[in-house]
């Protein structure tokens, strides 16, 4: 009596896909100790130097005399605006770390096949990493690891090129008549050519590209990517959708409003969300694979032997048995010879038949 078996018709049995799969690494530790660790710690002191002192001087770019576009008002300190710093960057680094949290425990809640796409780490006889923690660190760690390549990028950027914001002439307060301005098109690139703040016109050398419409792009592509990867959402097209333009709206307002506030040109605004967005496609697609989501598969219920539709398979006779029934039975050609069908008595017409008789 045959035995009922099962026939696997997914990529993953039926019983593996109630255990949790487990891999042995000896090196995880280690790389994250004194390769992770040591990177990260270099851009963030490496972002520090480019945010909050003068270790690396701005170029010293020159200016037409009376050049308009260089002439706005001064617009006032940073903290004067709509979107101040203590209010930008912790939405920057706040909101997409709440969603990633939201959507990774979600999913582990409601996704019985979050398991297939995650392995408990095993290192030696002590150390267990459990999946979801060891997702959620990799995902936040690399998501800032890219906020200070973003400000790393953005300052050296700054620094190399020293290009001045639309306000740069109000707080330069250059001395047209000591530099001999006499035309709109007479060029001055001497250092001494300001005579305001220097703090102020050393900021007002940072303007290309726009190192908060760089982050507020970074922040809103990475958080996009997740939601559109790795969020799934049954029962609606709309809802996700919303969701990405809802987090991609306050980095477009946020361009806006330095552009308004005459803080940035519209080429800085425009070069900083290229940065931002670049170094986050990059994060997602070629270093977390696209969150995993490319690899998680839909699982195919496995159907027992017994319960397959059987159908009669017509057995053959053997060999020899076979070749006697073709030797009694010649072989009809497929072309029979031509013949001649007389359709009247003067007219004979070729015909293909097995007999000349009519």
């Amino acid at each position: 009596m045959p035995t009922a078996g099962y026939v696997r018709t997914g990529y993953t049995s039926h019983m593996a896909s109630h255990e949790t799969e487990i891999k042995s690494s000896t090196s995880i530790i280690p790389c994250f100790l004194f390769v992770e660790l040591v990177l990260m710690a270099g851009t963030v002191i490496l972002s520090y130097h480019f945010e909050y002192t003068d270790t690396f001087p701005v170029h010293n770019q020159g200016f037409f005399c009376y050049d308009s576009t260089l002439s706005k008002p001064y617009p006032g300190p940073e903290s004067t605006s709509r979107a101040p710093p203590r209010l930008l960057y912790p939405l920057i680094a706040i909101l997409p770390i709440l969603t990633i949290l939201v959507g990774e425990v979600t999913s582990v809640l409601i996704d019985p096949r979050w398991k297939n796409r995650e392995r408990v780490i095993a290192c030696g006889d002590c150390c267990f990493f459990n999946p979801l923690l060891r997702r959620i660190v990799r995902i936040l760690g690399l998501f800032s690891f890219g906020l200070f390549c973003t400000v790393i990028f953005a300052g050296a950027v700054q620094t190399v090129t020293g290009n001045q914001t639309p306000h740069f002439l109000s707080v330069c307060r250059p001395n047209y008549t000591a530099l001999g301005c006499v035309s709109h098109i007479q060029y001055v690139s001497t250092p001494q050519a300001c005579t305001g703040d220097p703090d102020l016109i050393a900021e007002a050398r940072k303007a290309f590209p726009s190192k908060p419409a760089a982050l507020g792009a970074y922040s809103a592509v990475y958080t996009t990517m997740y939601v559109t990867l790795v969020l799934r959402i049954k029962g609606s097209r709309l809802v996700k959708p919303s969701l990405c333009f809802a987090i991609l709206s306050p980095s477009w307002l946020l361009s806006l409003l330095r552009v308004a506030e005459y803080r940035n040109h519209w080429r800085d605004v425009l070069a900083g969300t290229i940065v931002g967005s670049a170094i986050a496609v990059f994060l997602v697609t070629c270093v977390l694979n696209n969150f995993g989501s490319s690899s998680s598969k839909p699982e195919e219920a496995e159907v027992p032997v017994q319960d397959l539709p059987r159908h009669p398979v017509p057995s053959l006779p053997p060999s020899s048995t076979r070749e006697k029934v073709m030797g009694f039975c010649p072989q009809m050609s497929p072309d029979p010879p031509p013949c001649l069908v007389p359709v009247t008595p003067d007219v004979l017409i070729p015909s293909n038949c097995m007999t000349s008789q009519v």
